[in-house]
């Protein structure tokens, strides 16, 4: 029997957010396609979506079009079209509460004010779905003005490097569960 998982990395459609910290989750999803020779097809009008299969495992690979303060919607709809149980559900976002390049993974918490997480949590009705954060530097005085921002030149170089790891950290989650993915790359950082 075929398993079926969805990945998401959050963020905002469109050139002007392609490098902004916010985009944090659709460069780990970017990088996984490539990773897998996939190209990305319109998904019901608010994502862009790909897939691979691995192992007996289907992955679903999804990018929400509907702005970060509304991914819920494309979760919801994802969830419902592939029939994904929340257990096999990752959501990868910024966070800008973690040192840059810092990974956390969990498998259920509150929004800690991502704007993504609060909309997916309002349009499921809970909070119990896994999520992978990646941490975006701190921020001083804006936080909304702050996540839109593009990454500084020194960070920039280490965005492939994050992005294979949190790849790899999704590859884990699939293949050996939450657990041993929490202990195995929880605290992995990339000190500019």
């Amino acid at each position: 029997m075929i398993s079926t998982f969805l990945i998401v990395g959050l963020g905002n459609p469109g050139k002007k957010y392609q490098e902004t910290r916010h985009n944090i989750g659709f460069i780990v999803i970017d990088s996984l396609a490539t990773k897998f020779k996939q190209s990305f097809h319109k998904f019901q009008n608010i994502a862009w979506a790909t897939s691979f299969s691995e192992n007996k495992i289907e992955v679903i690979l999804l990018k929400p079009t509907t702005y970060m303060n509304l991914s819920g919607i494309a979760i919801a709809a994802g969830i419902k079209k592939y029939h994904i149980s929340l257990a096999n559900l990752l959501i990868i976002c910024d966070d800008l509460n973690l040192p840059f390049g810092t990974i956390r993974i969990r498998s259920k918490g509150s929004d800690g004010g991502q704007k993504g997480l609060r909309s997916i949590i309002q349009e499921l009705g809970r909070q119990d779905f896994p999520r992978l954060r990646i941490g975006v530097g701190d921020h001083f005085d804006d936080a909304a003005e702050y996540v839109l921002s593009s990454f500084t030149e020194a960070e920039r170089k280490y965005i492939p490097s994050i992005a294979e790891t949190a790849g790899d950290a999704v590859l884990s989650f699939i293949h050996k569960g939450i657990e041993l993915t929490m202990s195995r790359f929880n605290g992995s950082y990339f000190e500019t």
